[in-house]
């Protein structure tokens, strides 16, 4: 099964400069594991030590993962999975 990763600028360089990856895994930690055997450094960005880091969020399909299951959070085939900085106030 295919899903698509959406990458911000920000991380792309990371990611050899691409802004869109094809991905598969049955769950987000499946989809990072297979990731990662490319792109080591971008998954260090996304995965914390307990999980996934807080500087970034990770959705599905406009679903925030943290809510639905964070690194054992389904992917199907055709799934959009958008990895967007955290972004803090004061």
């Amino acid at each position: 099964m295919t899903a698509t990763m959406l990458l911000p600028a920000v991380l792309a360089g990371r990611a050899g400069g691409a802004r869109t990856l094809h991905v598969t895994g049955a769950t987000i930690a499946e989809v990072l594991e297979h990731v990662g055997a490319e792109h080591a450094d971008l998954v260090e960005v996304i995965r914390g030590r307990e999980g996934l880091s807080r500087y970034v969020n990770v959705y599905v399909n406009e679903v925030d993962v943290r809510g639905s299951g964070g690194l054992d959070t389904p992917v199907a085939a055709g799934d959009e999975i958008a990895v967007i900085p955290a972004v803090a106030g004061g």
